[in-house]
């Protein structure tokens, strides 16, 4: 009978632990410290709310207005006050460039986004669509600009050269890239006939005019 009433005693003692642990918050682990953790897995208690983001940062990858680290192959997205900000998102699309919208005319570069890139997925769920950034850098030089002798787009106000076989390519106006300009596209038109007669090359603009009347320098 004693043997008996020790082990009655035992398990109410065992039940009285359980209750007791069992009226710790369920939602969350201790650590060794003593310290409450994350949630534990398979735990149905509330979630303290995440912090809030800094506003223009993180809610969407690369999403206008916010900015991107130096590197048009290895960038990352980051505050646009920070020290580390090299240009900010003019233009923002899905999928390719070649079947998406044109970036703006002030474009320096163009960031290309992979579909899933994991470790730059700002919304947390693991993935980012494909789909490019138009970019401009915050501080000169501006390759977009007309005569800068880059960018996506040639625009008017920009310089070419024959580069051979019927093709032009873009160069500084001013003289400063590698070859030196040798037409300047002065209008953009609809079509060749609403050229001026001092037009001495048609360049393939694109948009709603897409043909550039350029003359000898």
């Amino acid at each position: 009978m004693r043997d008996r009433s020790a082990a009655g005693a035992m398990c109410g003692l065992f039940l009285l632990v359980a209750l007791l642990v069992g009226c710790q918050s369920p939602s969350a682990g201790v650590a060794e410290d003593g310290r409450l953790g994350e949630p534990a897995t398979g735990t149905s208690g509330a979630v303290s709310p995440s912090p809030t983001r800094p506003s223009g940062y993180g809610a969407v990858f690369l999403a206008v207005d916010e900015c991107s680290s130096f590197g048009a192959t290895s960038f990352t997205e980051v505050p646009c006050s920070g020290e580390r900000a090299a240009a900010r998102v003019v233009a923002r699309h899905d999928g390719a460039v070649r079947d998406g919208p044109r970036c703006p005319a002030a474009t320096d570069f163009v960031l290309h986004i992979s579909e899933q890139r994991p470790a730059s997925d700002e919304d947390g769920d693991g993935a980012v669509p494909r789909g490019y950034a138009c970019m401009r850098n915050l501080q000169p030089p501006h390759p977009g600009d007309p005569g800068g002798g880059g960018g996506p787009r040639t625009v008017v106000g920009d310089c070419v050269y024959n580069s051979g076989d019927g093709q032009v390519r873009e160069t500084a106006c001013d003289g400063t890239g590698e070859r030196k300009p040798e037409y300047r596209v002065s209008r953009a038109v609809t079509g060749r006939a609403d050229c001026p007669g001092s037009t001495a090359l048609y360049v393939r603009l694109g948009g709603d005019r897409p043909v550039g009347c350029a003359r000898p320098l």
